[in-house]
């Protein structure tokens, strides 16, 4: 067979494994792989799919590299007139005969709409923001984790010497997976998660209260997606921004939701602090241990459910389980952190 394999939304460590599963465990079972360039992009555009052949030699070396070698976009081809028969006309053109799809829920959703079409394609969860329904893990959320872990490492000592609060924006849209695992093992004074309403009297005070103890310093790690309070001093409240990209998301980078949140916490409390924001830093980079073993396994998978004709899935972790579900259990779902963990992270506040 030739198999096709594409890398759509947000780029993350992890990728590049993926990619070299895909096409090692193809060569195994006697079959090609064809590299779509750029996500959905690479087959949107009618009569001119953009693609290169996977051998062996080209995916050598990739496995530790951050990124995709295949390039990404958040093309979506259900947004564009035609896109959709496009993708189709350039699957037979290229004489594809099935597809990895490797991406988010945005890219899933395409690849869920596709398979309702009646194509032949398999989902690989791939998302930093760890909130793809129906699997326990995404490539790409060890390795941002951890690298929040780090950063919340080095400012715990400047945060210490100045007795100041230090805010960290960490990504996560309509979860705070990053922030409540980064936040945790970093320790984390706060964490503002999506999940749970912000009680910022409750936090500033609870800061208040730190600024007497120990070193007088905190950490507060937000996610970038929560929803601020409609009573901030700088009378934005929330302000979204009315930017979308191609899915219809707000970008979230625009909100400023750190810089708003640092300035509220000095207002109400005296207490001097300063913001980073980590932003792509988190995307790039080596992936980690379980980042380079997921992906290699999701790979494999990948392949092995289309030698056995089961299309129209997702190639999930279910405990330490590899299983497939139905792609239409993940299109349009959103996976949140558990309250017991939020709990958890509260505990050591």
């Amino acid at each position: 067979m030739r198999i096709g394999l594409l890398t759509g939304g947000g780029d993350c460590p992890g990728l590049n494994a993926a990619i070299r599963a895909v096409a090692r465990r193809a060569e195994v079972g006697g079959h090609e792989t064809v590299g779509l360039r750029n996500g959905w992009a690479g087959l949107a555009t009618p009569g001119r799919p953009d693609a290169v052949e996977l051998g062996h030699l080209d995916v050598s070396g990739i496995l530790g590299e951050g990124g995709t070698v295949l390039g990404t976009s958040r093309t979506n081809p259900q947004d564009r007139e035609g896109g959709m028969d496009a993708v189709r006309d350039n699957l037979r053109r290229l004489r594809l005969d099935a597809l990895v799809a490797i991406g988010g829920d945005d890219t899933l959703s395409v690849a869920a709409a596709l398979a309702e079409r009646g194509e032949p394609v398999v989902g690989v969860p791939k998302t930093m923001d760890n909130d793809v329904a129906e699997t326990d893990r995404c490539i790409g959320f060890d390795s941002a984790a951890t690298t929040v872990m780090e950063a919340i490492d080095r400012l715990q000592s400047t945060a210490a010497s100045h007795h100041r609060v230090m805010v960290v924006e960490v990504m996560g849209r309509d979860a705070g997976w990053i922030a409540t695992y980064g936040g945790l093992a970093g320790g984390a004074d706060a964490i503002l998660v999506p999940e749970r309403p912000i009680d910022l009297a409750a936090t500033c005070h609870h800061l208040s209260r730190r600024a007497t103890i120990g070193t007088g310093s905190s950490i507060v790690v937000v996610a970038e997606g929560v929803v601020l309070p409609e009573d901030l001093g700088d009378g934005t409240g929330d302000g979204a921004t009315e930017t979308l990209d191609a899915f219809g998301h707000p970008r979230l980078d625009r909100r400023g939701v750190g810089e708003r949140l640092g300035r509220e916490i000095e207002t109400r409390t005296g207490i001097e602090t300063r913001v980073t924001v980590l932003g792509h830093i988190q995307r790039g980079g080596s992936p980690s241990l379980f980042d380079r073993v997921l992906a290699s396994r999701y790979g494999v998978a990948a392949v092995a459910a289309i030698e056995a004709g089961r299309y129209g899935v997702m190639v999930a972790l279910r405990g330490d389980e590899i299983i497939e579900v139905p792609l239409s259990l993940v299109r349009g779902r959103n996976r949140q952190v558990d309250p017991s963990m939020l709990d958890l992270a509260a505990l050591f506040g």
